[in-house]
């Protein structure tokens, strides 16, 4: 062989070892002689790779990381959806109803890496996500995920009295009424704030899963305004149960007005702002019907009401059995039937002097007219020294009789 051979030979040997290095994962190219042409290129001037190689890869992977998840099922409403691209950024994102809704709107972070949606979404609705995603080097990957919300059967609400825009007397407790049971009532009292402009704290009392009413520890100061703001969209009750609704009601404080019976007395003395602005005489519930102690508050006025005896047990042939008859000026305490009314004529001669009724307190009719005219529901009447328990707290709104000490005791 001759010795010009025998150098190409060697040429054609060295490129082979050089490119069985590359194949190998070896750095043979950074170190192959210079005549070894043409070089292989550097990863340094190909910005597109992304894969481990002979080099530390210049293009990061994109972390992708999207709420809420592909596929999911019975999804919060309240969940804000979001797109997040780490080592890149996100772009064209649509995420709308399956059944071709409006797409709900959303927002880009300034760095491009996480549109989240400023929306709420539906009940009971399928979503379709649609996304793309780009990474360092330009290159775009388009995306598609789906998810479901919570159910129609599973969406929970609230009712609460006072109504909004109402005016109501200085005792009226708030009371709200969800559809559904409150497992979480921590949770609960912090989705819904109580202010008033007289800056009274206040506090709950549960009485079921679903009811609840909240007072302040006196009576609501005259002429305040009462808001109760409810944040219950997605709040979750328990059960599997969700909130569906936020709602704000506010309600207005009449006078402080508090009418006191004292039956040692057999009279009736009416407080506007703590002033004495009417003594009546009055006629309370014989001894097989005490009239009930403490404080109630107007849960509804009549001009004319329906009274019946079987409402409260009686039946004909029975003691005390009263055949239906309409009174007077009527303002109910009690759902059993305790009420501030203008007396049957037939117990006129009793009024202030002796008890006749089946617990109600009876005026004659011009104390009762003037009862009914001047005094508004949510108005307080205390009555004392009867012998009778005071009113239970659900027998109306008898929740002045639980000491502040123990009314939010659950």
């Amino acid at each position: 062989m001759t010795e010009v051979h025998k150098r190409k030979t060697m040429k054609i040997l060295g490129v082979v070892a050089i490119c069985a290095a590359v194949a190998a994962g070896g750095i043979g190219v950074a170190t192959a002689p210079s005549w070894a042409e043409p070089a292989f290129q550097s990863e340094s001037s190909a910005p597109v790779r992304n894969e481990p190689g002979l080099a530390s890869p210049v293009v990061k992977a994109v972390e992708l990381g999207v709420t809420p998840t592909d596929r999911a099922a019975g999804v919060n409403p309240a969940v804000a959806p979001s797109v997040k691209a780490v080592n890149g950024t996100v772009k064209d994102v649509v995420l709308a109803t399956a059944d071709g809704g409006e797409p709900v709107k959303g927002t880009l972070s300034p760095d491009g890496s996480t549109w989240t949606a400023l929306d709420p979404l539906e009940f009971n609705a399928a979503y379709e996500y649609a996304f793309t995603i780009v990474d360092q080097a330009g290159r775009e990957t388009k995306k598609n995920q789906t998810f479901t919300t919570v159910a129609t059967a599973n969406e929970a609400d609230a009712a609460v009295y006072p109504q909004n825009g109402s005016t109501v007397g200085s005792g009226q407790p708030i009371e709200i009424v969800f559809s559904e049971p409150v497992l979480n009532k921590e949770a609960m009292e912090k989705a819904v704030t109580v202010t008033s402009s007289s800056g009274q704290a206040v506090a709950w009392r549960w009485y079921s899963d679903q009811r609840v009413r909240i007072r302040p520890e006196a009576f609501w100061a005259s002429g305040s305004q009462v808001t109760v703001d409810l944040k219950l969209f997605g709040v979750d009750f328990g059960n599997k149960m969700v909130g569906n609704m936020d709602a704000k009601v506010s309600f207005k404080v009449g006078p402080q007005r508090v009418a006191i019976v004292d039956d040692v007395t057999k009279t009736m003395k009416v407080y506007f702002d703590g002033q004495l602005v009417k003594t009546a005489p009055v006629t309370l519930g014989d001894a097989e019907w005490l009239s009930p102690t403490g404080y109630a508050v107007i849960m509804e006025q009549e001009r004319h009401s329906k009274f019946n005896a079987g409402s409260i047990g009686l039946k004909p042939g029975d003691k005390g059995y009263y055949p239906p008859l309409t009174v007077e000026y009527a303002n109910r305490l009690t759902s059993s039937g305790v009420y501030v009314h203008q007396a049957l004529e037939s117990a006129w001669s009793s009024v202030g002097k002796v008890n006749v009724s089946h617990g109600c307190v009876g005026l004659l009719p011009a104390d009762a007219a003037w009862f009914f005219n001047n005094m508004k529901t949510g108005d307080v009447v205390q009555t004392l020294n009867t012998g009778a328990p005071p009113v239970e707290p659900l027998e109306g709104y008898g929740d002045w009789n639980i000491p502040w000490a123990q009314y939010a005791k659950r």
